[in-house]
């Protein structure tokens, strides 16, 4: 099975399994984890930041960004199709009371002058905006690379209303191989972080989020709140030390990968692709097909690929280091040979 639904589904490698089986571990809740505490130096480091905090999942670690920032009763701004928006269960209104304002972006990026107009005024009839809140790589635009330019404006424009910024890295390091920016110089721009070690990077569970080591003291209680302290975390966190010594710069293979399988389906009768490919993510439109999206996702199972529908006619594909440059041409081999079907 060639499995492109996501990079979610990565195994983990041998290396990764041999230090969760040595990983010296203790009560993470008490601070005493030593393959955690490793974990959260490390990514603390490597995105400039005071400290930073395991989570065990990005969902959490956004959701705890956002409680550990905001007051009931605040706004936060996001872009339309960010993934704490369409993807988290509506856990913002829930969790931490907040009304949530979203702005159409370029490419997942916001419009500066857009951003700057929804701010709220000092009104009584308004909620305070609370925070900002961007995504990068963005998911939903396929993958691209938030600009760095348009991050420094976006930054620029929170500092001026004392605003603070926080980013869904959930495939932050993906960003930074495609662009060779750094995953730190991105950050610098935003308050606090979340980084995700169980896509692209491989590792089976968890993720970091990081900022000034007040707010992670913060963050910390709304962890232990949402049932997210856990005890001998070290058999997790120390494959996600091999995800980040060992699968960043690797990135690159999945990036090539996905060009690949791109500029092949563009060669398909009724295929177009619908977004520029910077990372690992390719969207397909197979409505020239004649196909919905759910009829080829089903037809492409049968034959041993597994994609997600990603709208009524679009495809999503994601490489990752499971999937090798011969799979994507058995993949392509695959989709050539659906085209062909008599309806």
């Amino acid at each position: 099975m060639i499995d492109l639904r996501s990079d979610t589904v990565t195994k983990p490698s041998e290396a990764m399994r041999k230090a969760a089986y040595e990983a010296e571990v203790g009560d993470d809740v008490y601070g005493e984890d030593p393959a955690v505490n490793e974990l959260e130096e490390t990514v603390a480091d490597l995105l400039g930041k005071e400290a930073a905090l395991f989570v065990p999942s990005g969902t959490q670690g956004n959701q705890i960004a956002v409680l550990s920032h905001c007051n009931p009763g605040n706004e936060i701004i996001l872009e339309e199709e960010s993934h704490i928006f369409l993807y988290e269960g509506a856990a913002t209104s829930i969790f931490a009371g907040v009304q949530t304002r979203t702005l159409k972006g370029e490419r997942g990026a916001f419009c500066p002058e857009d951003l700057a107009g929804a701010i709220r005024k000092d009104d009584i009839h308004f909620p305070e905006t609370g925070l900002i809140c961007v995504e990068n790589t963005h998911n939903k635009a396929g993958g691209a690379a938030i600009p760095i330019e348009n991050m420094m404006v976006t930054a620029q424009i929170a500092r001026e209303h004392r605003i603070p910024i926080h980013m869904d890295g959930a495939r932050l390091f993906n960003a930074s191989v495609a662009t060779d920016i750094s995953a730190a110089k991105y950050a610098q721009l935003t308050d606090t972080v979340q980084i995700c070690l169980s896509k692209g990077l491989g590792a089976p569970v968890g993720s970091v989020l990081a900022g000034s080591g007040l707010f992670i003291d913060k963050a910390r209680k709304w962890r232990k709140r949402l049932g997210g302290g856990m005890r001998q975390a070290g058999i997790l966190a120390a494959p996600g030390l091999v995800a980040l010594r060992e699968n960043v710069e690797r990135l690159a293979d999945d990036h090539d990968n996905a060009k690949l399988l791109a500029e092949g389906l563009a060669e398909i009768d009724g295929i177009e692709i619908l977004n520029k490919v910077e990372t690992n993510i390719v969207l397909a439109d197979v409505k020239g097909t004649g196909m919905t999206a759910d009829a080829y996702v089903q037809l492409l199972k049968e034959q041993q690929v597994l994609a997600n529908a990603f709208g009524p006619t679009s495809v999503r594909f994601v490489t990752h280091y499971d999937v090798g440059k011969g799979a994507i041409k058995k993949a392509l081999a695959v989709a050539s040979s659906l085209t062909k079907q008599p309806n």
